[in-house]
């Protein structure tokens, strides 16, 4: 494969929130991640916005700008909360990212809990929450690495 472009990681992904100005700031103090840019258009509108997590990163837009020209953007929250895509974040203590996004309000669906694959794959512990948007996240710490490589 060739190289991504120069502060692009391999796969990023898009989100879509009703009002995505506040949804960014809400992931940055819920889940972490830094802002790297933010275009505002009129009335605070986003038009573009890049948010990072360590090399991962992740778009945030309104849902208005879909409108006719891209009506398949949708929100959880419109399809009766139905995700087509969820999300998963390595995190480095899952325990206090998962005290720190209940703090700011995320909905926590599974308390963190160990999954062990065994000795041949690895041992996860991990969490999932829902956002203020509906979307669903998954955040894990890895705990062992396994034995061979898979």
């Amino acid at each position: 494969m060739k190289p991504t472009p120069t502060g692009w990681p391999r796969i990023s992904t898009a989100l879509y929130y009703e009002n995505a100005a506040k949804a960014i700031d809400w992931l940055c103090r819920a889940f972490g991640f830094e802002v790297r840019l933010k275009v505002e258009g009129d009335g605070g509108r986003i038009e573009h916005s890049e948010l990072v997590y360590g090399e991962g990163l992740i778009m945030v837009g309104d849902l208005e700008l879909g409108g006719s020209k891209a009506p398949f953007r949708k929100t959880p929250r419109s399809l009766d909360g139905a995700n087509t895509q969820n999300m998963m974040v390595f995190v480095d203590d899952v325990e206090a990212h998962c005290a720190q996004a209940r703090a700011a309000g995320a909905t926590i669906v599974s308390e963190p809990k160990t999954t062990d694959y065994g000795e041949e794959y690895w041992t996860d512990r991990g969490y999932e929450c829902e956002d203020l948007g509906g979307h669903h996240w998954w955040f894990y710490q890895r705990l062992r690495e396994p034995k061979t490589k898979v």
